[in-house]
């Protein structure tokens, strides 16, 4: 029976013996979590008094920290936007140039990454990437996730269910899904969960602090605290451990923080400091430039770096919006990774990791098959095969993908460049790319990436942001728009290159001007064109489009104003 709640997490004392963590030793403490929400089947499971302690333990020591990890981010963005170009540290130059340091590296089950399936954690969609046959899943609590209350704690659910062998799902037409290899067997893949970014909030859960303010709870803080302190100790009994990966880090400052709350997190159940292994998405501008320190930060929990292509392109955008039309980049689908600035953050991306004993994990081509359509399988499949034997060629450990069609084809190019290095490798730490030698310049180098802007350009990325809004707002993160898997990320990238067209009046291929008055008229006839049904959310889509793409002020996330309002 669902009800509703308002529960305060109790303080609790911890079983662990007392530790020594960042701040000193546990001190007596009096937040609270409160929990004002409807609360489905099993979310008692979840929600336990002992969980919430953790959560306000987390929130305690951590909050504040993450607010000034925010508000130097907005600093940041203000100084790109008036001109000043970032840039390599020079306070940390010596970090990059100390040649003795080496990460933790892969944890137990880690060691092989050569295919990563994505996803949410969805019962369906769960079992589904833990029967792929792929080597590790990307339990994704983020971009491939609405953050709904129901997806937030039923996601913990599945991932609960899923370590303790109980995992299952029958589909509205009695459809029956299981997961068909024992979890901790060989043919089933890691999890890696990821929670959501410093950026977003959890309003279903209250945090009062000692001063008896009351706030929104971190969404971070949320998602990795929930998972860590119910299957931590289930992780490492299977032969695995708790492994994440951290999103949208836009400093080494923001890594100190995740190691710091790792170290604390660690020493609150009683497991060994360095059990946690961390992979960090490399997927904003201000990162790149920061990928060793962030390594450093990390070292003692870090396994490696993925390079999150889409919503790199998105804060490349993001950051330069107001900087001229140098900055302004064509039709989303010309803005390939083989563009000389996509080139320079992957080469670098490759050897900052190997230098440190760091495993380069590649990003998701967008194309997707479709079993109903042979000739977009065979395009996607062709499509997927070039994306993956060219970071394989570039000295990649591993690769994502969104289907588990996928899978072979991905691992077919890895195998074949593995083949190449030592008998039975399952990495390439040995290719230390130690030829690349990237400039800042470089990378922030976005005038060369071709292209055009084009009316067609501009329409598409209207529809693709329209229909995944409309998508996200029904509780569904992850969709699948004409043969393209879409997610926030390249959703963001939609709405984002139209604010930017719109703002630097961008001149179409065709000779269109691009103004918000034009703009406005092709949201229009997209609009007219969409696919209505009863129960559909594009109403409230238009009105999160218009607000994020076509006003005056650019928000930094189109997540957090519609989450804020919808949700």
């Amino acid at each position: 029976m669902n009800t509703t709640a308002t529960t305060f997490a109790e303080p609790r004392p911890t079983t662990a013996a007392t530790p020594t963590v960042p701040g000193g030793a546990f001190p007596a403490y009096e937040p609270r979590i409160e929990v004002s929400a409807a609360l489905g089947p099993r979310y008692d499971e979840i929600l336990t008094p002992e969980a919430l302690d953790f959560l306000a333990a987390l929130h305690d020591r951590f909050a504040g920290i993450r607010h000034d990890r925010l508000a130097a981010r907005l600093r940041n963005r203000v100084d790109a936007a008036q001109g000043r170009n970032p840039g390599f540290l020079a306070e940390t130059a010596h970090i990059r140039a100390d040649t003795s340091w080496r990460v933790a590296g892969a944890g137990p089950g880690l060691e092989d990454r050569r295919v990563e399936i994505t996803g949410p954690t969805d019962r369906k969609m769960a079992i589904n990437a833990l029967n792929s046959g792929a080597k590790v899943w990307l339990a994704d609590q983020e971009d491939a996730t609405s953050p709904t209350w129901q997806n937030v704690i039923e996601g913990q659910l599945t991932l609960l269910d899923a370590l303790s062998g109980q995992l299952h799902f029958t589909s509205t037409e009695g459809k029956e899904y299981a997961v068909t290899h024992d979890i901790a067997g060989p043919d089933t893949p890691t999890i890696v969960m990821r929670p959501r970014g410093w950026h977003l909030e959890e309003k279903h859960l209250r945090f009062r602090d000692r001063t008896g303010r009351t706030m929104n709870a971190s969404g971070s803080l949320v998602d990795f605290g929930l998972y860590f302190f119910h299957n931590a100790t289930r992780l490492i009994e299977l032969g695995s451990g708790p492994y994440f990966y951290l999103p949208k880090l836009e400093s080494h400052l923001e890594a100190r923080l995740w190691n710091d709350i790792f170290v604390f997190a660690q020493a609150y159940i009683g497991i060994d400091r360095g059990t946690i292994r961390a992979t960090v998405l490399i997927e904003t501008i201000q990162a790149a430039l920061e990928m060793e320190e962030i390594l450093y930060e990390l070292r003692e929990h870090c396994a490696g770096l993925n390079a999150g292509r889409w919503d790199y392109i998105f804060s490349i955008i993001k950051a330069f919006r107001s900087r001229g039309r140098r900055f302004v980049l064509p039709d989303r689908k010309h803005i390939t990774m083989t563009v000389p600035f996509m080139r320079a953050y992957t080469e670098l991306l490759v050897s900052t990791c190997h230098r440190r004993g760091a495993y380069a994990i590649g990003g998701m081509s967008a194309f997707i098959p479709n079993r109903r359509d042979p000739e977009v399988t065979a395009r996607a499949l062709e499509q997927v095969a070039a994306d993956k034997r060219r970071e394989a060629a570039d000295g990649f450990d591993g690769t994502w993908v969104a289907h588990p069609d996928l899978i072979p084809t991905a691992r077919a190019e890895f195998d074949a460049a593995f083949r190449s290095g030592p008998q039975g490798a399952t990495e390439q730490l040995h290719r230390t790319r130690d030829e690349v030698q990237v400039t800042a310049a470089q990378l922030l180098d976005i005038g060369w990436a071709g292209g055009q802007v084009t009316e067609a350009g501009v329409a598409d990325n209207i529809g693709i942001a329209l229909r995944y809004i409309e998508s996200w707002l029904r509780g569904i993160g992850a969709v699948a728009i004409d043969n393209l898997m879409e997610d926030a990320a390249t959703a963001e990238i939609s709405r984002s290159q139209v604010w930017q067209w719109v703002n630097e009046n961008t001149v179409t291929a065709e000779g269109r001007r691009i103004d918000a008055e034009w703009a406005h008229s092709v949201l229009a006839q997209v609009t007219a064109g969409l696919d209505r049904f009863d129960g559909d959310r594009f109403d409230d889509a238009i009105e999160v489009f218009t607000s994020v793409a076509l006003e005056p002020e650019f928000p930094a996330f189109l997540t957090v104003g519609a989450y804020a309002r919808y949700f």
